[in-house]
């Protein structure tokens, strides 16, 4: 109580000159918030949805310069597939072949896809080649006099017998028709974003119209199938709508609980209210900052209003002990039965002294655990860490100034009444708060620092074995009975790839298609060597169809099916592949390896990655990183042209990587990058938060042990529950080590009030828990609920990112009660007797 008293009694300059600003001027201070307010929900009511795909990737790594080097020639990432399934099991009728190729046409109408890209049976760029008497013959898969929507056209058996002998010739069973044929595929790409001159994506709008080709042409006798980016991207965007109801039903659990805590519908209503403040700010504030709501980010306001009520009950909580008992509520029911609170304004000042810095702290500290998360350089992760930051920034004003001057004038009824229910709240858990107390004598703290150091040295181990990317099959962000998921699986089924797809892409001197047997060589070696990689699928190279054409030229036998050693027998071979094939460039100086894989979990993904760099390392394949073979050998040929020289080179790169296997492969090479170092400046950066409030390493460092073990808990719990350490859960560590360190800055910073008075720290951890120690379980609670009810979102992320911020903050809270204390009796006091 003295403690107490000379806290309040001897404010420091800094706390004179806020209080005096603040509560000289609550008219104005309101004014002011209501003005941004209103501004602010102008600015929010402009907000709209935004996503992209280039923002999920980290443009700067070296997978990503091979992607963007190539995305016009050889498309990106951003593909779409469309497998249209006969019900019956056989495609070969006129219905399914007039859905087909309605839906051909209905793919070519949608905004943003490249025509010249889309590729289904019924489109020109799917030809075949065969070897007839006189030569070559070939011609598109389906004949042109095969009209089947035409008035009147009735299809027959050889037309079909001819339409399958041509899908066989083409090659393209298990790329464009399915393994048993029992449907076909349409394969379609969005044009890049961000060109020049190029209007931006609208994925929900494009995800709509393929939603629109399903249900217009699906029915009893055909099933349709889409997967690709644009179509998560809507899914997402569809399941995350749910999140606004998930918000009304967080509010309504957290203001009963305030009550329920509080017994004041005035300061629980007053409480959210404040919360919802910040929440509206940092929505406006997002248009402010030119950003939109982007699916994947869809929580940030749930972490803001979280954020906000928690640290808000901690204000209340003092408001009620000065109201009800002038002080610090310490001492004996007897004591605190003589003492007599002080009016609402006095109440108000006195909370907004004491919790001014302890709250400014912890809630910096809050902003540094998103901000830490910049270093991921991927722009969706930039915007998620900027807002958030900005939240939590936008929380220090409203509950540590509008909360208090609201509260100055906030009369409660019943206060006597209120005030023994307090004193009822106050003793209940006297028991529990003298055992915990107990945790801070010598012997017991021992012991818990030894069973910390022993859980920690467990988790750690059983932590490393956390999955870097994606740990199941099929969309992590969806659930595996979602829609998406089971279209993925039933694509992976039927044919012989799906949307996982790796490009690696061989540059070499101009035609070296035509004129370079070394280069064709290493390729078709390349291909066999990934073929014979677990994962793996298929492999599509120009070398394979060039040694087809080959044997074509030589009466088709298979003895022939090799490539030609002769530059004028290889050129024959390789002439007639135009640049729609997607096997070559127009100048043949740049070749993708198109490798099909079965999934993309992590541990595929790493182990092609890894066979990639070991066919090139060990066969003189790679220049380097970054660098575009491709562009030095054209400007070597130019100037021996110019010169009126012959140019030849054989080398040859193979540079990782396009398509969607390639981005997810940068992205998890970004998050293994950043994991230890984010972790590292966060305890760092909240370490030197502590000490610049407390003044002492010791204390900083008590603090900041309890989180270094629940990050590890964490870890380990993601292991268990098989959720692979990606950009999504990196940031939910990151998150729930910045929020959760508030608990224990609120417990050390009573402790120390009364430390500082003279108090042994036993007593002065008992004191503590007795005055915080509900607030403390209240607020864990409150955060708790706040992210709970995420785990039953339709989106499986979502469900995840609850499921750890909810671990993280209640075990961040025991471990802020039990390690804590021990930690201050042998870092700060080992010699005192209690």
């Amino acid at each position: 109580m003295a403690g107490s008293i000379k806290a309040v009694d001897n404010p420091s300059a800094f706390h004179r000159f806020a209080e005096r600003v603040v509560f000289g001027n609550r008219v104005v201070v309101l004014a002011l918030f209501a003005l941004v307010t209103v501004a602010m929900g102008w600015f929010a009511s402009q907000l709209r949805v935004d996503a992209g795909f280039k923002k999920q990737i980290p443009l700067a790594h070296e997978y990503m310069q091979t992607f963007l080097d190539y995305e016009k020639e050889f498309g990106g990432a951003n593909r779409i597939l469309i497998a249209v399934m006969a019900k019956n099991g056989d495609m070969f009728n006129q219905p399914f072949m007039q859905t087909m190729e309605k839906i051909t046409q209905d793919v070519k109408s949608i905004e943003n896809v490249d025509e010249a890209r889309i590729r289904s049976i019924f489109t020109p760029n799917v030809r075949f080649v065969e070897v007839v008497e006189d030569g070559f013959a070939g011609g598109n898969v389906i004949p042109q006099e095969f009209t089947p929507n035409v008035e009147g056209f009735e299809a027959t058996s050889e037309q079909f017998a001819t339409i399958k002998a041509n899908i066989e010739k083409a090659n393209i069973v298990g790329r464009l028709v399915a393994k048993d044929f029992s449907g076909a595929m349409v394969w379609a790409e969005l044009v890049p974003e961000g060109g020049e001159g190029q209007v931006k994506l609208d994925y929900q709008k494009v995800a709509g119209q393929l939603e629109d080709i399903r249900a217009k042409y699906e029915n009893d006798a055909t099933s349709v199938h889409i997967i690709g980016f644009a179509k998560m991207v809507g899914d997402i965007s569809d399941g995350a709508r749910s999140v606004i109801l998930f918000f009304f039903l967080t509010i309504a659990f957290t203001w009963v609980l305030l009550f329920l805590y509080s017994s004041s519908a005035k300061l629980a209503t007053l409480t959210v209210f404040c919360a919802l403040v910040a929440v509206l700010w940092m929505l406006g504030a997002l248009r402010l900052l030119g950003f939109g709501i982007d699916p994947m980010n869809m929580l940030t306001p749930f972490l803001i209003f979280a954020i906000a009520v928690s640290h808000g009950e901690q204000m209340i909580n003092r408001f009620r002990g000065e109201i009800f008992f002038g002080g610090l509520e310490e001492g004996t029911v007897e004591e605190l039965r003589q003492r007599r609170g002080v009016d609402a304004a006095t109440a108000a000042r006195v909370a907004f002294r004491m919790l001014l810095v302890p709250g400014a702290v912890a809630l910096i500290a809050g902003c540094i655990g998103f901000a830490t998360i910049l270093i991921i350089p991927i722009q969706i992760i930039y915007e998620l860490a900027i807002t958030a930051t900005v939240g939590v920034a936008i929380t220090i004003l409203t509950d540590l100034i509008l909360l208090p001057v609201l509260l100055s004038y906030c009369q409660l009824r019943n206060l006597e009444k209120k005030r023994q229910y307090r004193l009822r709240q106050l003793t209940q858990f006297d028991k529990i708060w003298a055992l915990l107390a107990k945790f801070s004598r010598p012997v017991p703290a021992a012991v818990i620092i030894l069973l910390g150091v022993a859980i920690w040295f467990f988790a750690k181990q059983y932590g490393h074995q956390v999955m870097i990317g994606d740990a199941e099959k099929g969309v992590a962000e969806l659930r595996p009975e979602a829609r998406y998921n089971k279209d993925a699986v039933l694509i992976s089924e039927k044919f012989s790839l799906g949307v996982d797809m790796l490009n690696v892409i061989a540059e070499a001197q101009p035609s070296a298609c035509t004129t370079s047997y070394p280069v064709m060589e290493t390729m078709d070696r390349f291909a066999w060597h990934m073929r014979n990689v677990e994962g793996v699928e298929q492999v599509m190279t120009l070398p394979m169809a060039a040694k087809i054409v080959n044997a074509g030229w030589n009466e088709g036998n298979l003895r022939w099916r090799a490539l030609p050693r002769d530059p004028d027998t290889l050129r024959m071979a390789t002439q007639g592949f135009e640049t729609d094939s997607g096997l070559l460039n127009n100048d043949c100086s740049a070749m993708p390896i198109m490798m099909f894989l079965g999934d993309h979990r992590a541990t595929t993904i790493d182990r092609v990655v890894a066979a990639v760099k070991d066919f090139r390392e060990k066969n003189g394949a790679w220049a380097g990183g970054n660098v575009n073979l491709m562009k030095q050998l054209t400007e070597q040929a130019n100037a021996a042209t110019e010169k009126g020289e012959t140019f030849h080179s054989d080398k040859i790169n193979l540079r990782l990587a396009t398509g969607n296997v390639g981005v997810l492969a940068a992205i998890n090479d970004k998050v293994r990058e950043v994991d230890a170092v984010m972790l590292y400046l966060l305890y760092g950066a909240v370490f030197v938060m502590c000490l610049l409030s407390f003044r002492n390493p010791l204390a900083a460092l008590c603090i900041v042990l309890p989180l270094v073990l629940v990050t590890e808990l964490g870890h380990a719990l993601m292991v268990k529950l098989g959720i692979g350490l990606k950009v999504n859960t990196l940031t939910v560590v990151a998150l729930g080590v910045g929020i959760g360190v508030d608990y224990a800055i609120y417990i050390f910073a009573r402790m120390r009030e009364s430390m500082q008075a003279g108090a042994h720290l036993t007593e002065a951890y008992f004191g503590a828990l007795k005055t915080t120690g509900i607030a403390i379980f209240y607020t864990a609670l409150t955060l708790a609920v706040g992210v709970a009810m995420w785990i039953f979102s339709d989106l499986k992320f979502q469900a995840d990112m609850g499921l750890m911020l909810t671990f993280m903050f209640v075990v961040n809270m025991f471990a802020a009660l039990i390690f804590l204390p021990a930690l201050c009796r042998w870092l700060l006091r080992p010699f005192e007797k209690n």
